[in-house]
């Protein structure tokens, strides 16, 4: 198993610093795995700015309406932590607060490399047992961009939301 690890004074709040920062360049998928978790983070505070984020890492394949539709539902109800859960430090005790600077480790697992030009990456969640999964395809001039993601799906409640805390 292979994994990186990625640190971020902040977290990017437009796709100008989204692109500003050195894991914008796209060279390799554990990059924009990372920067994915960002760009979820950037559309739980702002709708527009996070589907400019990620139309920009899906490069010529953006969000269809479906794709809009599947996101706005994932946050329904005020579930607007998901995506910080992933960062170190955030569990459900402390409603998925993460330590700062943000860090984020991506992970492979043996199937990672199943499909030639895809590669499934993996990030663990404070609120899950198992790490949820990203997957990149590879671009003719080299870059990787985002496919598809599953990290928004369900995970603890927050300590605050847990009626049974």
């Amino acid at each position: 198993m292979n994994s990186k690890t990625f640190t971020f004074a902040n977290l990017p709040e437009s796709l100008t610093q989204l692109q500003a920062l050195p894991e914008a360049v796209l060279d390799d998928p554990f990059k924009t795995a990372a920067l994915t978790v960002c760009a979820l983070c950037a559309y739980a505070k702002d709708k527009a700015v996070g589907t400019e984020m990620l139309n920009w890492l899906r490069g010529p394949r953006p969000l269809s309406g479906v794709d809009l539709s599947f996101l706005n539902d994932r946050f329904r109800d005020g579930k607007t932590y998901v995506p910080f859960s992933y960062f170190k430090g955030a569990t459900p005790e402390n409603d998925y607060t993460p330590d700062v600077p943000y860090t984020l480790t991506v992970e492979t697992n043996p199937y990672s490399d199943a499909n030639e030009g895809y590669k499934k990456l993996f990030v663990r969640s404070g609120g899950a047992d198992h790490p949820r999964e990203i997957v990149l395809r590879r671009k003719g001039d080299g870059t990787w961009l985002l496919w598809d993601q599953m990290i928004l799906v369900g995970i603890r409640e927050p300590k605050s939301a847990d009626p049974w805390a």
